[in-house]
């Protein structure tokens, strides 16, 4: 593995595709989130499979974990390599005219998302690990939608939140770009991909920012 991401284009290409992954999983998760604004109690239904199933549990959540991991790790050494590349041309060369602020402060956004993912953990996953491993509580297959509702109580939370996802969407718009050349999908189907790409990259955050709104407005 250490050889194969040793090429540039290798890494570039690991790179793109654990951000697909991610993108996937973005996606289920805002879906399932969404049942809290149309049903409490399907949302409840979920959210118990999803914590309750052996193969989330134990095979998809530590693979979403490695992918994150895998995905920020990679993107960090991408950006020290591409900096040290550039060296002395990259201030010659005026970067700020030939590429847009988002290519330019990928490393800041991917760092404020990393930032909220910790907060994210430290809201829902640990309190579950806590709740289902260390205190060993009965399981409540309907606590789930009123966990999710006094998250939201506190405005600055909420706030985080909304700013994360605001990153997330400047992070999505060149991140899409970014993953589609690296997999050599510039072809005629590019203007195609390119609209669906910015689609996903304002709604699905503006999805979240709106779960989150609705639930500190309506606990």
């Amino acid at each position: 593995m250490s050889g194969f991401l040793s090429s540039s284009l290798a890494r570039k290409y690991a790179m793109a595709l654990s951000a697909f992954f991610l993108i996937f999983f973005l996606l289920m998760h805002v879906t399932i989130n969404l049942l809290s604004v149309c049903s409490e109690n399907a949302f409840n239904v979920a959210s118990h499979f999803m914590g309750t199933n052996p193969l989330i549990q134990f095979a998809m959540q530590p693979i979403l974990i490695i992918g994150v991991v895998f995905h920020f790790v990679m993107g960090f050494v991408l950006e020290l390599k591409n900096k040290k590349a550039q060296g002395v041309k990259y201030f010659k060369d005026n970067g700020a005219a030939n590429s847009t602020w988002m290519s330019r402060n990928m490393i800041y956004s991917g760092l404020a998302i990393l930032a909220f993912i910790v907060l994210h953990f430290i809201d829902f996953w640990i309190p579950e690990l806590k709740y289902k491993y260390v205190d060993v509580l009965p399981e409540d297959p309907n606590r789930y939608f009123h966990e999710l509702q006094h998250k939201f109580e506190n405005p600055l939370r909420v706030g985080a939140y909304i700013i994360a996802f605001v990153f997330l969407a400047l992070h999505l718009l060149h991140g899409f770009q970014s993953a589609f050349q690296s997999m050599g999908l510039n072809n005629k189907y590019t203007k195609g991909f390119e609209k669906g790409a910015k689609a996903y990259a304002i709604v699905i955050p503006l999805l979240f920012i709106f779960i989150a709104l609705f639930h500190h407005f309506n606990h």
